[in-house]
């Protein structure tokens, strides 16, 4: 395990060393960066790889969370690592705060695969809902719900003990930090800085993702100038977990793009 203490917070994260365009991974929410240890195994480029748990998940600090924070710390954990001209890969709010550091921080932004995601996710009622529910219940009530949202109804029905450990994933997020990034995805809204993108960019959607449906993704891919759009079938909102050969691919070939 790795931690570094940057803008007043722990960070956990994982760091491999390579040669050539780094490849930088972004979580969800309610998940840590061992989401995407499926689609590492099946990435066959030995680059430099940077995956980080956000404040308020896995093993990192909840710390004051904001958007801004949230894209500040991948910076400042990046520099910490001279890390340039990275393929920044996000899923959910992992791709929001993807199309932030695209924005704020162009220097370390070469492409984006963004995954599940929007300029905009959901709406204000519908989050301030979750972050009442998560402050005066907890996470666990609504733990069934945020399942069925994840994973396809094919998924949960053949895979119940991997349903159980995401599941344990979920609930034993902090509290506090699960509502800090609700706060943060309801009050970001992406979608002049995605017109102006002009790093190449692949977005994926779910084609039984209910959470960022994809039309949502298709409408993010239609902002951003020559970015490609796939849909992959029999996957919910992460791809990586139900889908990570397929994810794998989709990265694969945009970061033999940007060599």
């Amino acid at each position: 395990m790795t931690f570094e203490t940057l803008n007043e917070v722990t960070l956990h994260y994982r760091y491999v060393s390579g040669e050539g365009t780094p490849i930088v991974f972004l979580n969800s929410l309610g998940t840590d960066f061992r989401i995407w240890d499926s689609v590492m195994d099946h990435i066959s480029v030995k680059a430099p790889v940077l995956c980080i748990d956000k404040r308020g998940h896995g093993l990192s600090d909840d710390g004051p969370i904001t958007m801004g924070a949230l894209v500040g710390d991948v910076g400042a954990l990046m520099d910490q690592h001279d890390m340039k001209d990275a393929l920044i890969c996000g899923v959910s709010v992992g791709g929001l705060i993807a199309q932030g550091l695209a924005a704020t921080r162009p220097d370390l932004v070469a492409g984006l695969t963004l995954c599940c995601t929007g300029a905009k996710i959901g709406d204000a009622n519908g989050w301030n809902a979750r972050i009442q529910t998560v402050e005066s219940q907890g996470i666990a009530p609504m733990a069934d719900a945020v399942l069925e949202r994840w994973f396809s109804e094919g998924f949960r029905t053949k895979n119940p003990s991997d349903l159980a450990g995401y599941r344990n994933m979920l609930i034993r997020t902090s509290a506090a930090g699960y509502a800090g990034v609700c706060a943060a995805i309801r009050d970001s809204d992406f979608t002049d800085q995605a017109r102006r993108i002009t790093v190449p960019t692949y977005c994926i959607a779910g084609a039984n993702d209910l959470a960022t449906p994809p039309a949502l993704v298709q409408a993010l891919a239609g902002m951003i100038k020559g970015a490609r759009y796939e849909e992959l079938d029999n996957c919910g909102h992460l791809p990586s977990i139900e889908q990570p050969a397929a994810t794998a691919r989709a990265i694969s070939r945009l970061y033999e793009t940007l060599k």
